[in-house]
């Protein structure tokens, strides 16, 4: 069994390519425990969508998506926390 074929997308797809709106159903966060104790929660925040006129091998079509990651780091243990800085700007 071959490989499958890698599709290139260019610059002509994209802007061909037709913006899609979307409803958020349900954004989930995954935590990691950190071998420093740390807790990192993360997940994706799906923030446009485009749909190619290029399909997959099985016909699916091809999506890009921009989306930005977040992440939040909790249950910090107190010997990694360095002391607040104290605030610097002056309100005019």
């Amino acid at each position: 069994m071959s490989a499958p074929k890698v599709q290139r997308i260019t610059q002509k797809d994209i802007a061909e390519g037709e913006d899609i709106d979307f409803t958020e159903e349900r954004e989930h966060w995954n935590s990691y425990k950190l071998k420093d104790g740390t807790t990192l929660k993360t997940k994706l925040v799906l923030k446009g969508v485009k749909r190619l006129q290029k399909w997959n091998q099985d016909g699916s079509p091809i999506y890009l998506i921009n989306s930005t990651n977040v992440v939040r780091a909790v249950d910090v243990p107190k010997k990694l926390k360095a002391k607040p800085k104290v605030q610097t700007f002056k309100p005019v």
